[in-house]
């Protein structure tokens, strides 16, 4: 692992209030340094949400894309998450990277992507993956294993040498930040934890060094 590549994470530590440092682009940095030493999924992130009744919901999901705009992931728009996000568009994620011994959370209102952006995603996905979405009524109670497996060689055989198609309900959805926090195991639970906030999209980042 290079530890030389955290400028940005030595300028925080340093004197936070006096770097502007962009919390994306420190985001950036924390991640290039987990795909070098997590085994399994250093994009996985656990996706906390609220359904009508206001009990919190949280799930693990796969981060696709992402910029200074948000984080995106894409998933069936019938699912549990999908609605929820549709009723109550705020969202929390979390990036817990063990083999740091890092987390970021991040907070945020939500918007869904475009359909240039679900269909460009969409096509780079492996032929399994694509079939898969089709068949997949998610969140839905499934009879067995079998059931799904058949429908998918099904579609296998509809769509042969064709192209398959995204469903219309398939689709993404991005986190815009409002808040960030990055949190660094430190020796005797003397960890390094610091949020940044913003009022408004057109606001500047503020930081703050918090208690651990």
């Amino acid at each position: 692992m290079n530890h030389d590549t955290e400028r940005l994470t030595r300028a925080l530590f340093d004197e936070p209030s006096d770097t502007g440092v962009d919390p994306f682009a420190l985001f950036e940095e924390w991640l290039a340094l987990a795909r070098t030493s997590e085994v399994n999924d250093p994009t996985a992130m656990a996706l906390a949400t609220v359904d009508a009744d206001g009990m919190p919901d949280l799930r693990m999901v796969l981060l696709n894309a992402r910029d200074e705009r948000g984080f995106v992931f894409f998933t069936n728009l019938d699912s549990a998450k999908a609605s929820q996000l549709r009723a109550a568009p705020r969202a929390a994620l979390l990036f817990h990277w063990k083999s740091l011994r890092r987390q970021v959370r991040i907070r945020g209102s939500v918007e869904p992507v475009s359909a240039a952006e679900a269909d460009a995603y969409f096509a780079t996905r492996p032929l399994q993956s694509r079939l898969g979405a089709h068949a997949s009524q998610q969140s839905q109670p499934l009879q067995s294993r079998g059931v799904l497996e058949a429908r998918v060689e099904e579609l296998r055989a509809q769509y042969g040498d064709s192209e398959v198609p995204r469903p219309e309900n398939w689709s993404g959805f991005r986190i815009r930040p409002s808040a960030y926090e990055f949190w660094k195991d430190g020796a005797f639970r003397l960890h390094d934890r610091f949020r940044y906030s913003r009022d408004g999209e057109a606001a500047a980042w503020s930081c703050a060094r918090l208690y651990p």
